[in-house]
């Protein structure tokens, strides 16, 4: 992971024109000696040659300051969503808010920074944040896709295997902690390598240029440590997740649509299986939207790593603006999918916007017929009433609302967690080979 600067090929004759921005250091090269060794380098030119057009700076400044704005203020209201609504804290979506957290550290802490430096070539935010700024680029890259293999493997736990026990509330905050430790190990590198180096123009401007520094470079100004560490990024953080990613939704695809339960599914069971393929669908978008954009910042590397001379293209400034915007417009992505996919946080955003006068907060909606069923377990279909089923499979709760005894109609073989749009449930297909046991109903978890 490096700097935007450093993968343009800066030859002898310090061909500035030919190239602007680079997310990558690894063909970052200054022939000149004293250009490396020194923190001030004094150029033949008599001004900044990378400043963009006034035309293109402002469709720049559209597409990011838009892409900043949507990913910033979409991932803090899920974070928002999650938190203040009591029934929303649950072990997926607390992963969901540990994405919104990364995606909207990128955006704030280091997309605004890039952005600034690339519209004026120069990085004003001196060399301490040039440090911190790629330690947060890769830390959250790392936080987003280890999220997202944390969801895949839960969503295959409680789908494929779904008498096994569920991670809790304390165990997904060690998860979590353990994916930000990881992350922080990787993104090490960023903190010890970068730094600024000043360029002085003839007639007196000052360019200062944030880039990675690695040891042991050749002649050609490549580090094997670098490209090295470049090569590891890219296989943990992409075509290792995507490929475990594909297998595991692979697997509760073929579950969830390729398998048949023994026996007639009742109305709440095909309910069931409807709200967890909501909850898959979603989660499989996700990934996909996150696979598409920054599959193309990948490839650019593999092929400048080959071919490091098209980085000379006049061309290649535009196509890798293109390319960084892509990669960091995924952050603005998934609030816009669970908007779109998922009613409770579809109901979430509208609540937060209420205050639009074009916005209606419609009621609540009654208990479907499905969703009514719950009373067996408990008078509210909440999981925070107290109510135990114990074996005969009658089941008695008291609530200071909503006193109630009601009898079970299901098989007492079957274990449920109730669901709906992101509500996990787990039961067993071979219910009718269990044995009967009690369910807790105070521990039952919403998605």
């Amino acid at each position: 992971m490096q700097s935007l600067e450093d993968s343009f090929n800066l030859t002898n004759d310090y061909d500035w024109n030919k190239s602007l921005l680079w997310f990558d250091n690894y063909t970052f090269n200054l022939s000149c000696g004293e250009c490396v060794n020194n923190t001030n380098f004094t150029d033949l030119e008599l001004r900044n040659q990378f400043v963009l057009p006034w035309w293109r700076q402002i469709i720049w400044s559209l597409l990011f300051a838009g892409m900043i704005i949507v990913a910033t203020g979409g991932n803090l209201i899920v974070i928002w969503i999650v938190l203040a609504h009591k029934k929303m804290r649950t072990v997926t979506n607390y992963f969901l808010v540990n994405l919104s957290i990364a995606d909207a550290m990128v955006s704030t802490l280091n997309v605004t920074f890039n952005y600034i430096y690339m519209l004026n070539s120069h990085w004003p935010f001196g060399t301490l944040y040039c440090k911190i700024c790629q330690f947060i680029a890769v830390l959250t890259i790392c936080a987003s896709v280890f999220t997202l293999m944390a969801i895949a493997i839960d969503r295959y736990m409680a789908i494929v295997n779904p008498l096994r026990q569920r991670m809790g509330r304390r165990a997904t905050l060690c998860v979590a902690v353990v994916i930000w430790i990881v992350g922080a190990i990787l993104s090490f590198p960023m903190l010890l390598f970068n730094t600024t180096y000043t360029q002085n123009f003839a007639n007196g401007e000052i360019r200062i240029i944030c880039y990675s520094d690695w040891p042991n470079r050749d002649d050609d100004g490549l580090s094997f440590q670098e490209y090295l560490y470049n090569v590891i990024f890219m296989i943990l953080t992409y075509f290792l997740p995507i490929g475990s990613m594909t297998f595991t939704y692979a697997r509760v695809g073929a579950e969830l649509w390729g398998s048949q339960s023994i026996g007639e599914a009742t109305a709440r069971q095909l309910e069931n299986i409807r709200s967890k393929r909501r909850v898959v669908k979603m989660m499989i978008v996700v990934v996909v939207i996150f696979a598409v954009c920054w599959l193309p910042l990948h490839v650019y590397f593999i092929v400048t790593s080959y071919l490091p001379e098209i980085t000379k293209e006049s061309y290649i400034q535009e196509l890798f603006l293109g390319i960084y915007w892509l990669a960091m417009s995924n952050s603005m992505y998934n609030p816009i999918i669970y908007c779109w996919m998922n009613s409770r946080f579809r109901r979430g955003f509208i609540q937060f916007f209420s205050w639009c006068p074009w916005v209606r907060v419609t009621p609540e909606p009654s208990l479907s017929r499905s969703e009514a069923v719950t009373s067996r377990y408990s008078c509210t279909g909440s999981p925070e009433a107290n109510s135990r089923i114990p074996r005969n499979g009658t089941s008695s709760c008291t609530s200071l609302d909503h006193p109630c005894t009601s009898t079970s109609t299901t098989p007492r073989s079957e274990s449920y967690t109730e669901t709906q749009d992101g509500i996990d449930l787990s039961y067993s297909k071979h219910s009718q080979e269990s044995r009967e046991f009690s369910i807790d109903l105070h521990n039952l978890s919403f998605i």
